[in-house]
């Protein structure tokens, strides 16, 4: 099949868009038209995005400094941009991505690049970009299939992964921030706040995972075990859609705490007086962040709707 290829710029100025626009629409869904030009066409993914809603991808083919391809697709009707969640459960990797510029693919998963990009003002074109080159570029090997696990082996796997550093390293969270507090919070007084932040956070997350580990879990599990034409099982909470909301909402209560904690460490600059314990509280807490999103994601993006969708068979 011959490439559908526009070199715009053997079109006069005035005549680019309208007929980038007409090459558009005339595109059966799936199919495509690759726009070669001498500058970045980024204002023409904007007036497609104002004029033409939600029905094109984009992926640059090539950036300068000479030329500027672009491919630019016809999505199918009804097809919807896939969620932050959903690509991260697809590929983790691209979750850095989302990291590098403070998108939510866990408590706040469920928008997609493009909607979360405008509500942060940030440049769409970009990030979808760093998003298409970690599937030519990454390297490390494949990431670990969490998406193709079942329930019950992912369950165990949170339980044993992300709980258990939880309760590993929270405790030792605390005795740091309350230590450093108690030397440099006259002259930093944002650590008294962090230590009371971490006491709740500690309060929060311990409740929380009792909660799954003796309630939610173990009904996932129940759920995965029944076979096709057996009795539904009995929740005397009802749907797993309760518990599962009721999760979801301390998820978002434990990801606020932490993104207050980082506002108040200024995304843990350490000020010229920092002593040793301030450095390794500082470290200890950034890495239990970066953990709580992956814990989250696991839960929020692939558990939690998988277990809704086994309920409704």
């Amino acid at each position: 099949m011959q490439e559908n290829i526009l070199n715009v710029t053997l079109l006069e100025p005035r005549q680019k868009h309208p007929t980038i626009f007409a090459r558009f629409d005339a595109l059966n869904e799936g199919e495509s038209v690759t726009i070669h030009n001498d500058h970045d066409p980024k204002p023409l993914y904007y007036q497609l995005l104002g004029e033409r809603g939600n029905t094109f991808s984009w992926e640059y083919l090539e950036q300068g400094p000479e030329w500027w391809k672009v491919r630019i697709g016809k999505n199918v009707a009804g097809a919807l941009d896939e969620t932050l969640g959903q690509i991260a459960a697809k590929d983790l990797r691209k979750a850095e991505v989302f990291k590098k510029y403070g998108l939510d693919f866990c408590c706040g998963g469920k928008k997609s690049v493009k909607e979360a990009c405008l509500e942060k003002g940030l440049d769409v074109t970009k990030i979808e970009f760093e998003l298409q080159q970690v599937e030519k570029t990454a390297s490390g090997g494949r990431p670990l299939p969490y998406n193709e696990w079942g329930l019950d082996f992912l369950a165990d796997y949170i339980m044993n992964t992300h709980h258990s550093y939880v309760k590993k390293y929270l405790p030792e969270i605390r005795q740091y921030a309350a230590k450093v507090a108690k030397v440099h919070g006259d002259a930093h007084p944002e650590l008294i706040t962090i230590q009371t932040l971490v006491e709740t956070l500690n309060n929060e997350l311990l409740g929380h995972l009792n909660k799954e580990e003796a309630i939610l879990f173990p009904f996932i599990k129940r759920l995965v075990k029944i076979e096709p034409g057996q009795p539904a099982a009995f929740f005397p909470f009802g749907s797993i859609q309760n518990p599962i909301s009721v999760m979801e909402l301390e998820h978002e209560t434990a990801g606020g705490i932490l993104e207050k904690i980082r506002e108040l460490a200024n995304n843990y600059t350490l000020p010229a007086d920092a002593c040793a314990s301030y450095s390794l509280l500082y470290r200890l807490l950034n890495e239990f962040e970066n953990d709580l999103h992956i814990h989250v994601h696991l839960e929020n993006n692939i558990l939690f709707p998988k277990a809704l969708a086994l309920e409704k068979k």
